[in-house]
């Protein structure tokens, strides 16, 4: 595999000499579009307007958006001027903002209006009221002494916040020197990215991610879709999760293609820039492509210039798969396993792969990644096919937790091996397979159950579309196995079906105590089903219910 021991402002530069005149942002509902020549030069002023407002080589950057146009722009130019981009979570609140400002020691906070039923700038206010009276630039507050500087990504002005705009007219007027220095002085194993872990089992983590770590990640896996720099990508995912940011912009970059960005996911705005940009290939987690395909217009667009993309963030149902590649004439679709530790791939299946791995496992190991499956009662390596602990080593490997050394060490152990916490198997062919979660494991009486077995099985009985697994608080077995069930529309089924159905087909412990009917799951904003909510859910259900568990 080439290897990168590059940044990605210097990587930048690199393909803004070769190819200038080449498309790298593109969003099609607006018309706008970026040349790598023209976005280096963005970059160059934000970066300058950065050094301009105080900030300093290692800040930590903040960024709480949608896939706004100058995302990107700020990505590039907190590298540039040596600092670190952390990303905010779209759907967060104010007390999950708080805990990301406080633990990671934020500097400057960029932030739009607000998405959803979500106002960024009186939450903002709210916890920092201190914006109202201080001078820009010379904020002092107390909750949060380490922040400087609040940035307002739009035209509009708001008290104490600079806006985008007066950044750019001060890296306008200020000399380059300095940045072209700390430019110079950056190395790939800088720390530019901090990602906090989507708390899908409680309080997030902050994962920091270097250059040489996103960069190289991004490159392996362009190269399992065999990109070049002809593809357009259409990338309606968060580009606050690696989803976006490594698998979607650090796999362009390295291949100089082009990015047809979807601010928010919207299945009508995803198939026409498909369409109108003749994307080669677009990215979704499994609900997203449903959408698209169920959209009453989605027959009236051409998506014949699609050949591949990808589909992860949550279990994908083998139909689902097929009817993209039929459909969608994504033939060349692959499916990756990962987690933002790993920064975040560490298998995947290739775009050549046969359509029986591409539905059954999440492919191969990353080249320039070592992968193992591991028993987590011993620490050895598993023979084919026994389940164990996903493990991964390399180049992908996080530089650690930011200010958490215990979790750290926790996760990675002292032979450098990086504990995802998932449970696998890999075939004698090399190919890997998820066949749960550690920490989802319910212990029933001294049996370990593993939900997604349940999963898996459930999955396959007539009137069922989604259904997740968890473990409800028990005094009498420790826990016992509630199961979350989304029907199809106008299906009828009954706790008591679901219990039947299950009966002579799996072990009498793991047959679902509890059955509880729902719309939708609780999802964290990058896709990922939150399943301590549910286990909260189901633990007050059972107590309203006044069943004895």
């Amino acid at each position: 595999m080439h290897f990168f021991e590059t940044t990605l402002s210097q990587l930048l530069r690199e393909k803004a000499r070769s190819q200038p005149e080449h498309d790298f942002l593109v969003y099609a509902d607006r018309d706008l579009r970026f040349t790598y020549g023209e976005f280096d030069k963005r970059v160059d002023i934000l970066a300058r307007g950065l050094l301009a407002v105080g900030l300093k080589p290692g800040a930590h950057i903040g960024i709480w958006a949608t896939n706004v146009p100058d995302w990107n722009t700020l990505l590039f130019a907190a590298a540039r001027a040596g600092m670190v981009l952390v990303t905010v979570n779209t759907a967060y609140k104010t007390h999950e903002l708080e805990y990301l400002m406080q633990q990671s020691d934020l500097d400057c906070l960029f932030l739009i209006d607000g998405w959803r039923d979500s106002d960024y700038v009186s939450m903002v206010y709210e916890l920092v009221p201190e914006l109202k009276t201080c001078p820009r630039g010379s904020l002092v507050s107390k909750r949060f002494p380490c922040l400087k500087n609040v940035v307002y990504i739009g035209q509009q002005k708001h008290r104490g916040m600079y806006s985008m705009n007066e950044i750019l007219l001060l890296g306008q007027h200020t000399n380059e020197i300095e940045m072209l220095r700390i430019e110079a002085a950056a190395r790939p194993d800088d720390v530019v990215n901090m990602q906090y872990t989507s708390g899908t089992t409680g309080f997030p983590k902050g994962v920091m991610l270097t250059h040489r770590n996103i960069l190289n990640n991004g490159f392996g896996i362009g190269e399992n879709q065999r990109f070049t720099n002809a593809d357009i990508v259409c990338l309606p995912v968060p580009l606050f999760h690696c989803f976006g940011l490594v698998l979607g912009m650090m796999a362009i970059l390295t291949h100089g293609a082009a990015a047809a960005i979807v601010e928010w996911f919207d299945p009508l705005l995803v198939l026409a820039t498909i369409q109108k940009e003749k994307c080669t290939h677009v990215y979704g987690v499994p609900t997203m492509y449903i959408a698209e395909m169920a959209h009453p217009m989605f027959k009236m667009f051409n998506l014949s210039s699609l050949r591949g993309g990808i589909i992860s963030g949550a279990y994908c149902p083998v139909e689902i798969v097929k009817r993209c590649i039929d459909e969608m004439h994504m033939a060349e679709i692959t499916i990756p396993y990962g987690l933002t530790e790993a920064s975040p791939v560490t298998t995947m299946t290739r775009w050549d792969d046969p359509l029986e791995a591409k539905v059954a496992t999440v492919g191969r190991a990353l080249p320039g990644v070592e992968v193992t499956i591991r028993s987590p009662e011993t620490g050895e390596e598993c023979p084919p096919d026994v389940q164990g602990e996903f493990c991964s080593r390399g180049y992908s490997s996080m530089k650690g937790y930011y200010k958490m050394p215990e979790e750290t060490a926790q996760c990675i152990d002292k032979d450098g091996w990086l504990h995802s916490g998932d449970l696998g198997v890999k075939d004698a062919a090399g190919y890997f397979r998820v066949t749960g979660r550690i920490k989802d494991m319910i212990i029933r009486g001294g049996e370990n159950i593993y939900p997604k077995e349940i999963e898996d099985f459930l999955y396959t009985m007539p009137g069922v579309k989604d259904v997740q697994v968890v473990g409800i608080a028990s005094k009498k077995y420790g826990e016992e196995v509630g199961a979350f069930v989304i029907l199809h529309p106008d299906a009828q089924v009954t706790e008591d079906d679901v219990k039947d159905f299950c009966r002579s087909k799996i072990s009498r412990f793991k047959i679902p105590k509890f059955v509880f009917f729902v719309d939708s799951f609780p999802l964290t904003g990058s896709g990922k089903i939150q399943k301590y909510i549910l286990r909260e859910i189901g633990a007050k259900k059972v107590e309203a219910l006044g069943i004895g568990t």
